[in-house]
């Protein structure tokens, strides 16, 4: 019974949500584990009617074993997205799903969210929408922020006129000064397949990112829908849509961009707002240290 419901939910990834392979293939490996364990954790054979009734001690004490084995939080955030999907998808149109709540940092300067986590908010966002073209915008658009490092007001403001989004794209910030960040094509892919699926006409002069009843996105939905996913997946609660520029900036600075460099992707008209991310890079970096050093 696991096995078909595995199978049907590749399917449902491959030809509704149009997952690349390698996102299918880890999702597929999550969900198979996650089976095995509740077989082991319950007793007895898994289907439908036990996926249903889980609770969130079921998925915590999965966490739990796959911690044992040396998971960390960025793929324990991703595996508990997969996961997420996996129930949504076997407890159909009104499925409840359980959730966990994230713990509580300490305010300071703020840590940078890895790629997988990143990765795993968005598909999240897009899993947890009402619509599928809803999703897919939302992806599209935490896509675009995490991945060209634009403000959330910047994002909202871009119009039909820079479709189809090229290889580089030009953003009007604060006091209406101008850059040219570059595209991913991952990005670019995200942000086409919204707009594909899109079921209100997008003009070169309106938004492109709409709401449910076709008006202007609103920046208040993006952030409320962000702070659904990251509880549900147990993310701290820094993980906010500018939390994804921010990440920007820093995995860009700790590949060897100069700051220079960074300032101009950044926006900012000032060196001095973006050497703050050194300081966050360098205690990114003494976390690091102090939970991996044996003598820390």
């Amino acid at each position: 019974m696991a096995q078909d419901l595995v199978r049907d939910w590749d399917a449902h990834l491959a030809h509704e949500k149009r997952r690349s392979e390698h996102t299918r293939r880890a999702y597929i490996a999550t969900a198979e584990r996650f089976c095995a364990f509740l077989s082991r954790h319950r007793g007895g054979a898994v289907d439908a009617h036990m996926l249903k009734a889980l609770t969130p001690n079921d998925l915590r004490a999965y966490l739990a074993d796959r911690r044992a084995e040396g998971l960390g939080n960025a793929s324990a955030a991703r595996e508990l997205s997969a996961l997420r999907g996996f129930l949504r998808f076997v407890g159909g149109s009104g499925a409840s799903v359980p959730q966990m709540r994230g713990p509580r940092v300490k305010k300071g300067l703020p840590r940078p969210v890895s790629p997988a986590e990143a990765i795993a908010l968005a598909q999240d966002v897009e899993d947890n929408a009402r619509e599928g073209w809803v999703g897919a915008r939302d992806f599209a658009l935490l896509l675009l922020l995490y991945g060209a490092g634009l403000r959330i007001g910047e994002a909202l403001s871009l119009t039909g006129a820079v479709l189809p989004l090229g290889e580089t794209l030009r953003v009007t910030g604060k006091r209406n000064k101008t850059r040219i960040v570059p595209i991913l094509p991952a990005v670019a892919s995200a942000v086409s397949r919204y707009v594909e699926a899109c079921p209100w006409p997008i003009a070169k002069e309106t938004p492109i990112f709409l709401g449910a009843r076709g008006g202007p996105l609103q920046p208040g939905v993006v952030r409320a829908n962000v702070r659904s996913a990251r509880r549900a997946l147990g993310l701290p609660e820094r993980t906010t849509p500018h939390a994804l520029r921010h990440s920007f900036a820093t995995h860009l600075l700790a590949g060897g961009a100069d700051l220079r460099s960074l300032q101009e992707l950044l926006g900012h008209a000032s060196l001095a707002s973006t050497q703050v991310y050194t300081a966050v890079d360098a205690a990114h970096l003494l976390d690091i240290y102090r939970s991996a050093h044996p003598r820390a």
